[in-house]
This record gives C-alpha cells, structure tokens and sequence, in this order.
C-alpha cells in the first residue's frame, strides 16, 4: 500500500477520533489519541490499511478509555462505552475486540504501562507511584531527587526499576 493511501486514513481516523475528543473528552485524551494513532501508523505493516477508519478511531479511544476509566462515572471526563459506540455507529462487540487488539499490541494496561495514562491517572495510581527499594515497595517521593528522576522516566517507558542500597 501507498503512503498516500496510509496518510489518507491516518487522517480521517485522527479527524473521527478528534471530532469525539472536541464533543466528548479533554486536550489531553486529545494528546494520548494522536500518539498512539501515529504509533499505529508506524508499525509495519501498518494495521491501521485494513478495516474501517470509525472502528478504529472508536478502538483507539476505547483502549485509551480502559486504562484510564474512562468509563468509570466517578472519573472526569466520563463516557459510557455505548455512548462512545453511538457516536461512531460501531458495534460495542468490534470496538472491544480491536481495543482489545490495540491494547496487546503496546502492552497497554493500568500497572505497569503508564505511557498512554493521562497524567490525572498516574498520580493517583499506587504503583505508578511506587518503586522496589531492597525488596520493599517505597513511595518515590521518598526517594533522593536524582532518583526519583529515574524511577519516573523508567516508569514513563513502562519499565520496572528497583534500587538496591547494600
């Protein structure tokens, strides 16, 4: 396939997926969706050639509302599943699979890859919050300043970092 063709998609599943942020969601769900779709675009070859473009700017949103609760009522922003399968005219059962997909494929889940959490959620998650300091789990705050700089880039990168001081 073309890069024409891929940008071409890559465009209108980023304008789908923008036109749901602007009505629905926030800049920052915004910043993670453009990420993780030029992410998408980039493997090779890129999943993003076959299937249609409202199922994947749903599943994209979809993945990203997983690990950030979206779909949790006492989070803001809130979006229900079905409200978010109305909007793309997509069925709840294909949106959940190629999320599903999606998920996999950047080992996306909500303890120990913070990568497309939105920054609200890493700092209310324990164990974005936590590090292994000689087999015991300490808050990285507790941490000298250098240290703490790179227990939060690992951790950035979906990385397990631990300390040892003997």
């Amino acid at each position: 396939m073309s890069k024409e063709k891929l940008k071409a998609r890559v465009d209108t599943i980023t304008a789908l997926a923008t036109d749901f942020c602007n009505q629905k969601l926030d800049k920052e769900y915004f910043e993670l969706i453009e990420k993780l779709i030029g992410k998408l675009s980039r493997k090779r070859p890129s999943p993003l050639l076959k299937g249609k473009e409202a199922i994947w700017a749903a599943g994209v949103v979809h993945a990203l509302g997983q690990i950030n609760f979206l779909d949790d009522r006492s989070f803001e922003p809130y979006v229900s599943f079905d409200e978010l399968n109305n909007f793309f005219e997509t069925k709840k059962s294909t949106v959940g699979n190629k999320a599903a997909d999606i998920r996999k494929m950047f080992k996306m889940n909500k303890m120990t890859n913070f990568e497309f959490m939105t920054e609200s959620r890493k700092k209310s998650s324990t164990s974005y919050n936590m590090v292994m300091v000689d087999g015991f789990f300490v808050s990285i705050s507790a941490l000298p300043e250098e240290y703490q700089k790179v227990a939060r880039e690992a951790k950035e990168k979906g990385k397990d970092i631990s300390f040892r001081t003997k």
